[in-house]
């Protein structure tokens, strides 16, 4: 489907759980398929992983939920997605023994970004690029933070994403760590998770 997009019509709302497959959708593009990888892992024979995708985006608990997120819609159509949360002053510690190796990386570097808000994900799809809509998205992350009065927002971004990188340096925020990717069969052209964070005046 064709879809023209004018910024000026483009609308931040809360997500529901109506939004799970989109959200599915657009975790998936700004994990760079790591999400739709965990899926196959988990779906069972002849089940579609968007479905697991869907069902997980549908629970009102974890950090990955409609509760924790917002859409971008446009022409009543969702174009984008933010899911955020704070990130506890004393995060919990990484256990091993329950957290699936791959995640394990990125759930360090988010403890490491105590006391910020932590954008899980932040993504777009193709068709609707370059009208705006990442910006309100990240506009709508600092207002949440500032209304929190965290001392910041957080992101862990792939380090073959130069694009990314530069746009959130662009944006103000810093490298502050990274660790290497666990990949098991995942397809993936980086090799470590980055950590950026943006510190707000105050």
């Amino acid at each position: 489907v064709t879809m023209t997009i004018r910024t000026g019509h483009v609308t931040i709302r809360d997500a529901t759980r109506k939004d799970c497959l989109e959200l599915a959708r657009l975790i998936d593009i700004a994990g760079e398929g790591l999400p739709f990888y965990l899926w196959q892992q988990m779906a069972a024979p002849g089940e579609d992983p968007w479905k697991i995708g869907q069902q997980r985006a549908a629970r009102d608990s974890g950090g990955f939920s409609y509760r924790n997120s917002v859409v971008a819609e446009a022409d009543g159509m969702v174009v984008g997605a933010l899911v955020g949360y704070p990130v506890a002053d004393e995060p919990e510690a990484v256990d091993p023994e329950s957290t699936p190796p791959m995640f394990v990386p990125l759930r360090e570097l988010e403890n490491l970004a105590a006391g910020t808000w932590y954008l899980n994900s932040v993504a777009v799809f193709p068709r609707a690029r370059g009208m705006g809509v990442g910006s309100k998205l990240m506009d709508c992350a600092e207002q949440k933070a500032a209304e929190l009065g965290l001392r910041g927002l957080s992101l862990i971004v792939a380090d073959a994403n130069q694009g990314a990188r530069k746009l959130y340096e662009r944006l103000g925020y810093r490298e502050v760590s990274s660790l290497p990717m666990v990949k098991e069969q995942w397809q993936c052209p980086s090799d470590n998770w980055v950590l950026m964070i943006r510190e707000l005046p105050g």
